[in-house]
C-alpha cells in the first residue's frame, strides 16, 4: 500500500490541492487542481476541461516531474500548538486517457501522478521526538515509494 491510513482519510478529506510542474524555461509553475486519490493503485489522477491545451499538461509532457501539495488547518492544535497540517507527494505523471472523464466537463485526458516520496507534517499520530530532531519537527514525517 502506498499510502497510510491516515494519509487516505487525510486525502479523502480534501478535494483541491496544487500541483507544481516544470515549465521548459525550468521555473517551476504551480496550479490548483481537483484530485482523486486511487488508493488501490497507489495514484493521484488529476483532470480539466480541455486539459491538453493547458501548459501543466504540456509541461508534464517534458517533464513528468512534479509536486502535489494539499494542506490546512487543524480545528485543534497539536501538542506543540501548530495547527498547519498537510502532504507533499513527490513523484511522476503517466498521461492516461480515460473511457470516461472524471467529470462530465473534463477531457478524457488525465494525469495519474505515481508516488516517489511522501511528506506529511502534522497527519500521523503525534509522538516523542526521536533523538536528533528538533521538538518542532515531531509531526514531520517523510518516506521514499520504490517505484
Amino acid at each position: 500500500m502506498v499510502f497510510t491510513t491516515a494519509e487516505i482519510e487525510y486525502l479523502a478529506e480534501h478535494s483541491l490541492g496544487r500541483l507544481a510542474t516544470i515549465r521548459p524555461d525550468g521555473a517551476p509553475q504551480v496550479q490548483p487542481v481537483a484530485f482523486w486519490l486511487n488508493a488501490d493503485t497507489g495514484t493521484i489522477a488529476i483532470g480539466g476541461p480541455a486539459l491538453t491545451r493547458s501548459q501543466k499538461f504540456r509541461n508534464v509532457q517534458a517533464d513528468p516531474r512534479v509536486s502535489f501539495v494539499v494542506d490546512d488547518q487543524s480545528e485543534t492544535p497539536n501538542p506543540l500548538g501548530q495547527t498547519g497540517r498537510g502532504m507533499e507527494v513527490r513523484g511522476e505523471v503517466e498521461i492516461v486517457t480515460l473511457d470516461r472523464p472524471l467529470i462530465d466537463a473534463f477531457s478524457p485526458e488525465t494525469l495519474h501522478i505515481h508516488p516517489r516520496r511522501i511528506i506529511t507534517w502534522n497527519i500521523e499520530e503525534f509522538g516523542p521526538a526521536s533523538p536528533g530532531r528538533l521538538p518542532h519537527l515531531q509531526g514531520f514525517n517523510f518516506r521514499d515509494i520504490s517505484s
